[in-house]
């Protein structure tokens, strides 16, 4: 017998290379946006963070796959000591956070308003290999942004130094402890008690969803004696979680929860028991002061996508050249094409939407961000957070899905993408919560109109502002004007039939905005690209993300509310008298 015949088939699995140097989209956008000095600049760290990604991290990842965070209650003499061990890759991952300046970048400013486009670079190609360690990175930013807006010396001088530090050894991260029993998006009914007790606030209550629960302080809401119920009645706290031994103070860490994805992330329910605690501005508005927390978090959540879109590509692209099937590659297959095609220009039109964000979000920081800047970033922000999760968790679906039988498999280390996905359209506000937060950011009716023509002059900015006419994009441009357009008239006419009406298609009106404004964005990296390197890539995704659907609106019909009622609930339809 031959060997070739005594040999059983061995698939090969996929590889990943360098993820910097062969993400084309990454490096076309950087090569537009920042300046030629502060690109050579940036681009040794972008190297070593890509090479990181796609080697050591992520052949630890796929070593530790079965590991998981640990509760330990006690210690071997029966004193609670509620610690938490987490996994290699994370101790890997903090140690690496600190070091490459995942979050000190933006803070060290050396880049002015680009440091926050250098910064969130690194995030994307560190966010993927590391088991979501973002998420720790996410609060910590958000701590780091909260404190310096409150103004509060002692507590920027205490923790800002930490949790911007490039040393692992005094380096903090932080938590973010918002949700409770009584919901996460509704705040305000927070049960959540502050007590000022020998002049010191202690806390006591529940904290029923709190992420990254090993961190070293957290930022949580809680109500002040006395104050009224609802969001206002609510103030901000500082917490620091541990004492020098490692020991919780003041609360106890009830369980770690069993979620669906995420779980490397350690999740903890945790009972407040007179958990000392600092006010961070003021005994009430606790939410207005935890807003600049959420825009960030939101970034953040934004970034976590594309990662994850971009590391299902990069996995099912390898694999398609590898795997045969009917005699030749998969990536010879017209429709395996295609559906890789499509996937790719929903990557490519949320990348452009989301770092359009942090290059407003960098502008901001920067003092260089005029009120009408300031408005389009505040009402993009959610916006581009629930459009962008959502094609997350439909493009990795889709990405695992392409390796057949093999993606469905745990060992492959596949699967986790699409578990770890679906966080990013419920984490810091669902789909739903989030397009009614874009409604309300439109404001009233004279305020809309003013709103509006930020969202089509931004389209427009990116459609028509310089650059080569590239053949082929008069077609997407077109479809992102349209898309606009047919939101913008949806909002007038659904605004006339009144609240019911504007928040029933809210989602689909927030999705068409979004995909329109990913559009016209692509269309400006493809002017771009085509004029500076002959590269049509781009164009070829504007062309195919029109093609995939970018206006939504169409199928909303606000005068079917009843029908909408007795589909949601089961209940049977009042047909119309006959006449």
């Amino acid at each position: 017998m031959s060997e070739s015949k005594s040999r059983p088939f061995i698939q090969e699995p996929p590889r990943l290379g360098n993820q910097y140097r062969e993400d084309r989209v990454l490096r076309g956008y950087l090569g537009r946006v920042l300046p030629a000095g502060v690109l050579r600049e940036v681009e040794p760290e972008l190297e070593e963070m890509g090479e990181l990604s796609g080697a050591e991290l992520y052949r630890l990842q796929l070593a530790d796959r079965l590991n998981e965070p640990r509760l330990v209650r006690y210690d071997a003499w029966g004193r609670r000591v509620d610690r938490i061990e987490v996994t290699e890759v994370w101790k890997r991952a903090e140690r690496l956070a600190a070091e490459a300046g995942v979050v000190a970048t933006a803070y060290e400013g050396r880049n002015g308003r680009y440091s926050r486009t250098h910064q969130f670079a690194l995030a994307y190609l560190f966010t993927p290999s590391t088991d979501i360690y973002s998420c720790p990175l996410a609060m910590t930013d958000g701590a780091a942004r909260t404190l310096l807006a409150s103004g509060n010396r002692d507590l920027i001088e205490r923790a800002v130094p930490r949790l911007t530090s490039r040393d692992p050894a005094t380096f903090w991260t932080s938590g973010q402890w918002m949700t409770e029993t009584t919901g996460g998006s509704d705040v305000g009914r927070s049960q959540t008690v502050a007590r000022l007790e020998d002049g010191r606030w202690r806390l006591y209550g529940r904290k029923w969803f709190t992420s990254a629960a090993a961190s070293e302080m957290a930022l949580t809401l809680a109500r002040p004696e006395g104050n009224p119920p609802g969001g206002r009645g609510l103030a901000l706290f500082y917490v620091e979680c541990r004492d020098a031994d490692g020991i919780p103070v003041g609360m106890r860490i009830e369980r770690l929860k069993d979620k669906l994805g995420t779980r490397k992330l350690p999740t903890a329910e945790i009972e407040l028991d007179g958990t000392p605690a600092t006010l961070v501005a003021g005994t009430d508005h606790g939410i207005r002061n935890i807003v600049p927390m959420l825009a960030l978090t939101r970034t953040w959540n934004g970034v976590s996508a594309l990662a994850y879109m971009r590391r299902g590509l990069a996995l099912a692209r390898d694999y398609a050249a590898r795997r045969v099937a009917f005699g030749a590659p998969l990536a010879e297959k017209p429709l395996h094409v295609d559906t890789l095609a499509g996937l790719q220009a929903e990557f490519e039109g949320a990348f452009h939407l989301v770092f359009r964000v942090v290059q407003l979000l960098g502008a901001a920081e920067a003092g260089e961000l005029d009120e009408d800047g300031a408005r389009l970033l505040r009402i993009l922000t959610p916006v581009m957070k629930l459009t962008s999760a959502r094609q997350a968790v439909a493009v990795t679906s889709e990405t695992v899905e392409s390796f057949g039988g093999a993606g469905y498999v745990e060992d492959t280390g596949i699967p986790v993408l699409l578990r770890d996905a679906q966080v990013l359209s419920i984490w810091e506000g669902t789909t739903n919560v989030l397009s009614l937060d874009a409604l309300r950011a439109l404001g009233g009716a004279e305020e809309m109109a003013e709103v509006w023509r930020l969202f089509e002059g931004e389209a427009r900015r990116a459609i028509e502002g310089g650059g080569a006419v590239v053949e082929g994009l008069a077609d997407p441009a077109r479809a992102a004007l349209a898309g606009l357009e047919s939101a913008g008239l949806w909002l007038r006419e659904a605004g006339a039939r009144g609240t019911d009406a504007l928040e029933a298609g809210a989602r689909r009106f927030a999705l068409t905005v979004g995909r329109c404004l990913e559009l016209a964005l692509l269309v400006e990296q493809a002017r771009w690209s085509a004029a500076e390197h002959g590269d049509h890539l781009p164009a070829a995704a504007a062309r195919r993300l029109a093609a995939n659907g970018v206006d939504l609106i169409l199928t909303v019909h606000p005068d079917r509310l009843e029908d909408a009622r007795a589909l949601a609930n089961d209940l049977p339809v009042r047909m119309p008298e006959p006449a």
